[in-house]
């Protein structure tokens, strides 16, 4: 017997599905991330099927069986589809990085409010703030693989537990965590953590904010972060939206 749920998703992607149907992928409020059909979604006449875009942020409402991975979606409003961001390359390429992480990384059928709260708030962000997307997203990055159970160690050496770390060479165990200029020498470093990229990381870790910050520096973060992914989870294989757009 099938329950009627009502609660908030995020389209996370969408594909078609036979002759007139859509599948689409969807990360829930009370669900978490979950699969749903919008039966002759593709139909013109459709509207389900054309709120169903990935990024909106929606009211949905579906019937939920346990005995099957997909679930029927039976309707759907808009509570928002962030329009300032679509209009802008560099932070469509972004929220799509976000989306693509939150659908690579989550399990299914796993709800974390948090996370939910996280997707809708990042994707606000770059539809409003005037923070550099880049920024946002290595600032959502970094919560999200803290949210999914990947806990980034960043204020003393793992080893000898030393915490005074600025203006210094530095390296990451992806087991252990950061390791000071001395214990990075005595241990396995699987990432080079030069003063830039470390002040920058401490900034996202304790939500502060950042007035300059060059190019190189974030991109080696975001390197970072996929890289330590890459080191605890097999599948992973990077976020493909950096070079789509």
């Amino acid at each position: 017997m099938s329950e009627i749920i009502k609660t908030e998703a995020v389209v996370l992607s969408k594909i078609n599905y036979r002759d007139s149907s859509i599948i689409a992928s969807l990360y829930s409020k009370d669900s978490g991330k979950m699969s749903v059909i919008i039966k002759g979604g593709r139909s013109p006449k459709s509207k389900i099927g054309m709120m169903v875009d990935p990024l909106n942020h929606l009211e949905i409402v579906f019937y939920k069986k346990e005995s099957r991975d997909v679930q029927l979606l039976s309707g759907a409003e808009i509570i928002s589809h962030f329009h300032h961001l679509k209009e802008d390359l560099e932070r469509l390429k972004y929220s799509y990085a976000v989306i693509e992480l939150v659908k690579k990384i989550s399990p299914e059928n796993e709800p974390n409010v948090k996370v939910f709260k996280g997707i809708v708030r990042i994707l606000s962000l770059f539809d409003s703030s005037n923070e550099r997307p880049e920024i946002l997203f290595g600032r959502f990055f970094l919560f999200f693989i803290e949210e999914v159970g990947y806990q980034l160690q960043l204020f003393k050496c793992s080893v000898c537990g030393k915490d005074d770390l600025r203006n210094k060479i530095l390296g990451y165990n992806y087991d252990r965590g950061l390791l000071c200029e001395d214990c990075r020498s005595e241990n396995i470093n699987n990432y080079e953590i030069n003063s830039e990229l470390f002040d920058y990381l401490y900034c996202l870790k304790t939500n502060k904010s950042i007035l300059s910050v060059n190019d190189y520096t974030i991109k080696n973060a975001n390197n970072f972060f996929e890289t330590y992914l890459k080191f605890h989870i097999s599948d992973f294989k990077g976020i493909q939206s950096f070079t789509a757009f």
